[in-house]
């Protein structure tokens, strides 16, 4: 039996997803063409600003490579654009370059531009938007020539953009019309807490602006408001809304509105068109967000196999910012005029807010700032529309005393959803770690897709699976994993009983512990004398020849790459020499748990890829930007910001006090970003930037020779940049 034409038009995150979802029902049912209008594979539009930011190619966000439509018998056409849909009798898709794809069934999935503004000037070139790989290729390239930027709206993409200019260099200048960020999202605290961090960072803000003209005669050089006053930018970035792709179906006789309707099965007013994603308008909405396109993809899927599915009645949508250093949630009605107030705390210290507003008595938003680790479970309450008294019985500890994150993941119910994007819920999750060996939060992605699109759910996956390996089944899995087979202790007991008799030798203390195999064997062996060298730190000179250093495994070193430029003459300020060279001196033989790659790079100009090593220092407009938890080999990691450093010395302090931090915390042989991982981000950031905890771990990581020897760089260092 031959199998049905099944035609997608878009090669976004929408239609593929459908695809498949289509796949996993019944592979067999359709032979699958694609059309897609740009030249790449499906790839995850939320990380563009990752792209932006030059770490990243579109190799790391890709979803589906090209081996895998090959791998399904998908026919794939890139850089290829639909033209015209043909219905009834002859039904056929035609393409610009003069293709006629016949189909069965159709789906069209063109998602969205970005909206132009009728402003004067606005098609000069040196105006662009932000939506696809090649925006991130112009904007790079004119990073490469020019200083000054303009973004015009202060919302999620706007922001994100503005974020990933000042990483290429450029000075990037944010125009909003609303008198604060993102207005659609957040309420005026929140704002003003979110723009005072950007600010920090580089960017500057005009605020309840509106632009009347791109000037410029052959190009773009600035930007005038209505009031008269201009801003100097030779790039300006569109970033104001988006706009469906409605031209093929209105030239093709489907019925649109503001995006093309579709009932709640995804189906358009012509037998056998669905439409899903951004350009899918249903019950008068068109969603711009991940999470409801997945959710009108997998009904669409069941509907187009035949299969029973409940109807798709919409969705709540969520932002969630993703920019350097900054933590923000929002999800449902959060301003005054729409809810109440239930909840609202702000914490100075921590420079932490969180709101939750409600309408007649139950949750109906809410919005993080500085700490979003909630996030799931406020979006939880939000969508079951949950009693206000629903929130004070969320919070808490667990019964062993945990973190709130983790008594949310031990509280939450096994059918509540975690990632909100690809809809797994806990109890997937749980079965991920108790039935398919899952050790990590990173596996339990690979496994079920949990945190793969925006992220947002990565704290509260961590805690399930924290959780799910806490419990384990009737609590077989509460017990710490032994270091080797050569014993059944676990790092914490072996580091426990070392930290409680720091005087007893190796064959003392395995005969203490009851060790199985008393020779023991190179792991375990290697371990035993790494937390001694830990324990009872050597004179300085003696690590060559103690027996500690060798059993603990010599590679096991701190190895920085440098890459500098002219960047101190040239008034940035940023010592990378200096730097890198005195990091590398405070650690010449001290062993680390793993080996330790660094790089120190003084900006934009001297790339040498910091966020795919294990920590990474580079020269941003707000100064050292540290990041760490990255992984050049597989599994390919991308580095975390760790936090900000404004001179040399404050970055040598936040560096050395967090490879200080990495060895006391880390089991041997565990790499830093699954320590990074296992201790969590949050953690680790708030230790390290307590400025009396910070200079606690440097000085127990200084030996006072070198102590004196960089004080006395730190002079010379900071001689030759005041010059």
């Amino acid at each position: 039996m031959s199998r049905k034409q099944l035609v997608v038009i878009g090669n976004g995150m929408a239609g593929i997803k459908c695809v498949e979802e289509i796949l996993n029902i019944n592979a067999e049912q359709f032979q699958i063409t694609v059309i897609g209008s740009e030249k790449h594979p499906n790839y995850n539009r939320i990380l563009l600003s990752k792209v932006l930011q030059g770490d990243s190619s579109i190799k790391d966000i890709v979803i589906n490579d090209w081996s895998w439509y090959t791998e399904r018998g998908i026919k794939l056409y890139t850089g290829e654009t639909a033209t015209r849909i043909h219905h009834g009798a002859s039904k056929s898709v035609e393409t610009a370059s003069g293709l006629r794809i016949p189909y069965d069934v159709l789906i069209i999935a063109t998602g969205s531009s970005a909206f132009i503004p009728p402003i004067i000037g606005v098609n000069k070139p040196g105006v662009i938007s932000f939506r696809n790989i090649d925006d991130c290729q112009t904007m790079m390239d004119y990073a490469g020539k020019y200083r000054k930027a303009a973004v015009i709206g202060g919302g999620l993409l706007g922001l994100e953009a503005a974020r990933g200019l000042l990483n290429l260099g450029m000075e990037a200048e944010v125009i909003h019309n609303a008198p604060y960020l993102m207005n659609r999202q957040l309420d005026r605290a929140s704002a003003e807490m979110l723009q005072k961090e950007l600010e920090g960072q580089g960017m500057r803000f005009w605020l309840g602006k509106d632009t009347d003209k791109i000037i410029g005669r052959d190009r773009a050089k600035g930007v005038r408001f209505t009031t008269g006053y201009t801003v100097e930018a030779d790039l300006v970035v569109l970033s104001v809304g988006i706009r469906p792709n409605t031209e093929l179906a209105k030239r093709s006789g489907i019925d649109t509105n503001r995006a093309i309707l579709v009932d709640d099965y995804m189906r358009t007013d012509i037998e056998n068109i669905y439409a899903v994603g951004e350009c899918a308008e249903h019950r008068g909405i068109a969603y711009g967000l991940v999470a409801p396109l997945y959710e009108q993809g997998k009904v669409l899927a069941r509907t187009i196999c035949g299969e029973t599915t409940p109807p798709y009645e919409g969705s709540i949508p969520y932002a969630q910012l993703k920019v350097s250093g900054v933590q923000v949630f929002s999800v449902g009605d959060i301003q005054e005029d729409k809810a109440d107030t239930a909840i609202q705390q702000f914490d100075g210290i921590r420079n932490t807010y969180k709101k939750v507003t409600m309408q007649y008595g139950r949750v109906c938003g809410a919005i993080l700032y500085g700490d979003t680790d909630e996030a799931t479970t406020l979006l939880n309450l939000v969508k079951q529309k949950a009693p206000v008294a629903s929130l004070k019985a969320s919070s808490g500890q667990a019964q062993d005393g945990s973190s709130p994150i983790d008594a949310e993941a031990e509280n939450m119910a096994p059918r509540e959803t975690v990632c909100a994007c690809n809809a797994v819920t806990k109890s997937a999750i749980m079965c991920a770690v108790l039935d398919d060996g899952c050790q990590t939060a990173d596996q339990v992605r690979d496994k079920t897709k949990a945190s793969s699109s925006c992220g947002g759910c990565r704290p509260m996956l961590g805690a399930v699976v924290r959780f799910a390996l806490r419990s384990g089944k009737e609590g077989a899995a509460t017990a710490e994993p032994a270091i080797c087979s050569c014993t059944s202790v676990g790092h914490q007991a072996l580091k426990a009983a070392i930290q409680s008799n720091p005087s007893m030798n190796a064959h003392s203390l395995k005969l203490t512990l009851n060790w199985g195999k008393m020779d023991g064997c190179r792991i375990c062996n290697s371990a035993i004398h790494y937390y001694m060298e830990l324990s009872i730190p050597q004179q300085h000179g003696d690590h060559e020849s103690s027996a500690s250093a060798a059993l603990a495994g010599r590679s096991n070193r701190l190895t920085v790459t440098a890459a500098s430029s002219a960047a101190v003459s040239e008034g940035e300020g940023y010592n990378s020499a200096w730097l890198s060279e005195t990091l590398r001196s405070m650690w010449p033989s001290a062993s680390m748990p793993k080996p330790v790659k660094a790089a120190v790079s003084s900006g934009v100009k001297t790339p040498i890829g910091v966020l795919v090593h294990d920590i990474g220092l580079t020269g941003s407009p707000s100064g050292w930007e540290l990041y760490a938890g990255g992984h050049m080999e597989l599994p390919v990691k991308q580095g975390q910001l760790l936090g900000i450093a404004e001179s040399d010395i404050e970055a040598l302090e936040l560096s050395v006090a967090c490879l200080q931090l990495y060895r006391e915390r880390a089991y041997y042989g565990e790499p830093l970003w699954k320590w990074l991982e296992r201790d969590g981000m949050v953690e680790v950031r708030e230790m390290l930037l307590d400025l009396d905890i910070r200079r606690e771990l440097f000085d127990r990581a200084n030996r006072p020779n070198l102590q004196l020897e960089a004080t006395e760089r730190r002079g010379e260092a900071n001689a030759a940049v005041s010059h």
